[in-house]
Order: structure tokens, then C-alpha cells, then sequence
């Protein structure tokens, strides 16, 4: 394993920011981790896991040591006549795995097909997208702990999953460095959830009426690349904002003054609101500012249309975020993690 000094993260940030680590190491097997560990870098210096860097802002140059997830492969164990347990390491493509598992007619993650990352960044932010979790066929997550060098496998209670949380963005989970997560779908008897957002029109649009998993996955990717830019033309980082959840008083303010207002049900008498609504409805949808600005199909992506430094992206992200407070009383919470250089222990 090879330390380099003043690493240029542009090219690994989907942002495309302009930034440089202080140290930079690519985890290729689990030694490189022990080497690091023993040399004691991870206690004098700062560090960060970086996966493909498509869930994050660098706010200037990192100060510290950035990791990148190299570790590869993928195992399978069947567990029972209708499922199986798939493994794959935390530097695979998360996309790439779903495709697989839509090629082999394993079921569970069709509809997060398209999400951007990779397999080790999917629990820490608990992707989900179109009706689905990662949670829900999470089987359990194997770890090693980047202050002993102890490995562990934690379960899907331990990883104390909510909506685009985990206990990997808790403190106490913050130490751990995921090597690979461990899925339960199925071979037969799939879940087909078509019920969330435009699946089902779409579906309808091309004559599937017994839509199979395939078709799900097919049709969220036709989705996705209809409504998100394209990282490789326009730097953006996906949705910038989570959708907020709130309880009935606040729903009731703001249908006062919007009658259109949409939100849906979750527990516990609360109920999630789309923080796209929120912020096309103050007018920031398609308005820029400078070198970067909200994108003109969606209005969660926050784009740097080129030259854009971390800083004015994540001032443009405060300005919405204000905006959004006083006009509709919502504290949005931006689902993309800012990075700055200082230690995450």
C-alpha cells in the first residue's frame, strides 16, 4: 500500500470540487488497513472513507487522510428454496450489484437500481429509493474497527437503521470501516413493489401489466435518467436535501396558505413532505447562482455547472435552507455529507 501527500480529489467527487488531501491511501485487502492502523496515522491525522464520492462535499482542500474503498468481490449462499444471501465487498459498484442480482433474478434491490456509490457506502446513508430500503433485505454488515483492527459482523438491529441513517453516522459507529454487506433477497415469490412515484405509469406506458423485478429495475433506471443529471456532463451529488418529516400542526399551517400540498404518512402521527415541492415552491428550481444552482429538472440536485468551489455550493444550500424556514416553518437536513477535514472520532 502506497501513501501519497497532496492528493487531487477532483476526479473522485461527483461534484467534480476541486480539493486535495493531505495523505490519500486506496484499502485494496484488509492488510492495508492493519498497515495503516499500525502506523498510527489514523490517531496524529483526520481520516475519511471515501467510496465513489457521490454523497459528498468537499468544503475546501481535506486536512487529513482520505481512504478509498478498493476491496472487490462478491459470494453467495443459498439459505433457503426461495432466498439467498449475496455478499459483496464495500469498494464494488452498488449499481453494478444490482444489476447482477437482476441478471440472476435475485430480488430485493431492483428498485434502488441507478443509485450512485458504492456497496460499503449503502448502509452508512441506508439508501432507499421508489418504496424500498436497503434495511429491509439488509442481512448483516462485517466491519473492522479502524481503532483496534478487530473485525466484526453487526446485524440489522445493531446498524440502528432510520430514514438515510445508520449507526455508521453516530458517533460510536464512525470508527467502524465497512469491508462488505451481506444481503437477503429472493429467487422466487418476489416482492414486486410498483405502488412509489412514476413506476407503475411508466410501466403501463409499455404495455407490462405482470411487471417482473427486471421490469421494476428497467423502468426506475429509465426514471432516474429522465429526472438526474448525469454526473459526467454536470458535477451534482443527487438529492442534496432529505425529505423532511414533520407532525400534523405544521401540515395544517402550510395547507392553510398551499392546498396543494403533498406528504405522506409515516409513523408515529408524522408525516414526510417532499423537500422538492419545498424548495420549487420558493422558486429556487432551475435558479443559479455564480458557478452553481439548482437543477433545472429537479430540484434536489444542486449542480456546479463548472468552477464552483465547495464553499459556494454549501452557501447556496444555506440560503435554500433558510428560505424554505421562513416561508414554510420546515428545517430542511441535507442528506450529503460535508467534509472538512476534521476527525469523525
Amino acid at each position: 500500500m502506497q501513501l501519497q501527500e497532496h492528493f487531487n480529489l477532483k476526479d473522485l467527487n461527483t461534484f467534480g470540487i476541486e480539493a486535495k488531501a493531505k495523505y490519500f491511501a486506496e484499502i485494496r485487502e484488509k492488510k492495508d488497513l492493519r498497515d495503516l492502523i499500525s502506523s498510527g496515522i489514523l490517531t496524529s491525522e483526520s481520516w475519511l472513507i471515501l467510496g465513489e464520492g457521490s454523497n459528498i462535499l468537499f468544503r475546501g482542500d481535506y486536512d487529513g487522510l482520505i481512504l478509498k474503498t478498493r476491496l472487490s468481490g462478491m459470494t453467495t449462499e443459498k439459505c433457503s428454496e426461495d432466498q439467498i444471501l449475496v455478499t459483496a465487498a464495500a469498494g464494488e459498484s452498488w449499481h453494478g450489484l444490482v444489476m447482477r442480482c437482476m441478471d440472476h433474478n435475485w430480488g430485493g434491490i431492483e428498485n434502488l437500481a441507478l443509485i450512485p456509490g458504492t456497496v460499503g457506502a449503502a448502509p452508512v446513508q441506508n439508501i432507499g429509493a421508489y418504496g424500498r430500503e436497503l434495511s429491509e433485505v439488509l442481512e448483516y454488515v462485517d466491519v473492522i474497527d479502524l481503532e483496534t483492527g478487530d473485525e466484526d459482523r453487526l446485524d440489522q438491529k445493531v446498524c440502528a437503521f432510520g430514514y438515510r441513517d445508520s449507526l455508521f453516522k453516530q458517533p460510536k459507529g464512525k470508527k467502524f470501516f465497512i469491508s462488505s454487506v451481506t444481503l437477503r433477497l429472493t429467487t422466487k415469490n418476489h416482492l414486486i413493489n410498483t405502488s412509489y412515484g412514476a413506476i407503475s405509469t411508466v410501466l403501463m406506458g409499455q404495455g407490462v401489466e405482470q411487471p417482473t423485478l427486471q421490469d421494476v429495475g428497467r423502468a426506475v433506471i429509465s426514471i432516474r435518467k429522465e429526472k438526474l443529471p448525469d454526473p459526467q456532463k454536470i458535477g451534482n451529488a443527487g438529492s442534496f436535501f432529505k425529505n423532511p418529516v414533520v407532525d400534523a400542526a405544521l401540515i395544517e399551517s402550510i395547507q392553510n396558505q398551499y392546498s396543494t400540498l403533498p406528504f405522506y404518512k409515516t409513523e408515529n402521527q408524522q408525516f414526510k413532505i417532499p423537500a422538492a415541492w419545498l424548495i420549487e415552491t420558493a422558486g429556487w428550481k432551475g435558479k443559479r447562482l455564480g458557478n452553481t444552482g439548482v437543477h433545472e429538472k429537479q430540484a434536489l440536485v444542486l449542480v456546479n455547472y463548472g468552477g464552483a468551489t465547495g464553499e459556494e455550493i454549501l452557501n447556496l444550500s444555506q440560503q435554500i435552507m433558510d428560505d424554505v424556514k421562513t416561508k414554510f416553518g420546515v428545517q430542511l437536513q441535507r442528506e450529503v455529507q460535508i467534509a472538512e477535514g476534521k476527525s469523525p472520532k
